[in-house]
């Protein structure tokens, strides 16, 4: 794994699901982030740099995000090539535990079950920030959105190091029963 270069990814929206009819491609991107394990930073993308953020994501070894290919890629597909998940080699963490256990789980049940920490925010909070951004034109909202979006990468790329580590993730129910799924990512 030292030779790859993993990229964990994760976006906010400038507008929710309501606004646009569910139509992802008309969410637009307020910010991007990556961590790249062969620059060892991460890096933020304004709406006015995601050309970078997709080849970024095409060069890289392993796009590693939790619901990045459903979502944070068909929101994308307005600024990048619309074949982005054909030109890039993805683990979609959300999407492979869905295949085993059958049902979907939220990141922060899955962090906080298996690292002890959860999220910080939700997007909901990024939107809000957002409005205040674009309302005022401020950066400090737009500072708050990357600074939640880099913690969501980072939490990403802990819950992918734990399971790699340990060969499964554990999750917390609605009852706070904690469970574990195995799983065999390299």
């Amino acid at each position: 794994m030292a030779d790859r270069n993993i990229v964990y990814f994760d976006l906010e929206t400038q507008r929710s699901f309501n606004d646009v009819g569910n139509a992802k491609d008309k969410m637009g991107v307020s910010v991007a982030v990556t961590y790249s394990t062969a620059r060892g930073s991460y890096e933020i993308y304004g709406e006015g740099e995601l050309d970078q953020l997709g080849e970024e994501l095409v060069k890289a070894d392993l796009v590693v995000g939790w619901n990045h290919v459903q979502f944070d890629y068909p929101v994308l597909q307005p600024y990048v090539f619309p074949t982005l998940a054909e030109q890039t080699v993805n683990l979609d963490m959300m999407l492979a535990v869905q295949e085993i256990l059958g049902h979907r789980l939220k990141l922060d049940a899955v962090a906080s079950a298996s690292l002890g920490t959860g999220k910080t925010a939700d997007g909901l909070d990024a939107l809000k920030w957002w409005q205040e951004h674009k309302k005022s034109g401020d950066f400090e909202p737009l500072r708050k959105i990357a600074e939640y979006c880099a913690y969501d990468v980072k939490v990403t790329k802990c819950v992918h190091e734990f399971a790699l580590e340990h060969g499964l993730l554990k999750y917390g129910d609605k009852l706070g029963n904690v469970s574990e799924v195995q799983v065999a990512w390299t």
